[in-house]
């Protein structure tokens, strides 16, 4: 292990434009369950498969359901960024890090500080009424019973992309215009599974290409570079 941070130090020196592809495994560190893991939220015992209740037709059609699940498992009000969260911040800072680009939707990168950050799958942070487009603070879904409710009537749905929803056109293209331009791509906590987002991997032309997971994954081997651990400890010793 030793070695590998070594070399990955030596990676983000000779690095100018790094961007770093993050999934839920950057999270755990800080008390938010990732989805896959053998204690992950899709290995639960739930009344309804916990990957169904988090797609479009589940919402539209069991909308209470939804909300309730929703609340417990994805809503996270006491959570702080962890040492993963600000040492990217702090290699932004330095002006290496160009961009992060997250499937999380906790906001956590940017409360570490981190400015640039394309979020893939929306943020459990922000929220909107479905029928007069009105803005909601987190607080407001997380604190309402059963569906929350708009002053106007509409329902307040969050701003986060459920399974059979489109990625936002304009998030995807900045992350790939970055990822194009980066001479080292980063990628941590994430069994690069879901797609499209995984996908996203395939427009780096970049020279240094790093896995960081805490378990293999079945890209493992098209990676120059894979540490086995936890993401926040492995940049702590990296940065």
């Amino acid at each position: 292990m030793n070695v590998k941070i070594q070399l990955l130090k030596e990676m983000i020196n000779e690095s100018k434009k790094i961007v770093f592809f993050g999934g839920a495994g950057v999270s755990t560190e800080s008390g938010i369950k990732d989805f896959r893991s053998a204690d992950g939220i899709y290995m639960m015992d739930y009344k309804y498969p916990p990957e169904s209740v988090l797609s479009h037709s589940f919402y539209v059609q069991h909308t209470a359901e939804f909300y309730d699940f929703y609340r417990e498992y994805l809503c996270f009000p006491d959570a702080k960024p962890n040492m993963a969260h600000f040492k990217l911040a702090e290699l932004e800072q330095s002006g290496k890090l160009k961009a992060v680009i997250t499937q999380n939707v906790d906001g956590l990168h940017q409360l570490a500080g981190s400015k640039t950050v394309y979020e893939l799958h929306g943020s459990a942070l922000r929220n909107y009424c479905v029928k007069c487009g009105k803005s909601h603070d987190f607080d407001f879904v997380y604190k309402s019973n059963g569906i929350p409710k708009c002053e106007c009537g509409g329902t307040v749905k969050p701003d986060v992309v459920l399974y059979e929803e489109s990625l936002n056109d304009e998030v995807v293209s900045g992350a790939i215009k970055a990822i194009k331009k980066a001479d080292m791509l980063i990628v941590a906590g994430t069994s690069l599974t879901v797609y499209p987002a995984a996908g996203f991997i395939r427009y780096f032309k970049g020279k240094n290409l790093v896995l960081i997971n805490k378990d293999a994954t079945a890209m493992d081997e098209n990676f120059g570079l894979v540490i086995h651990g936890k993401v926040g400890e492995v940049l702590r010793e990296a940065v």
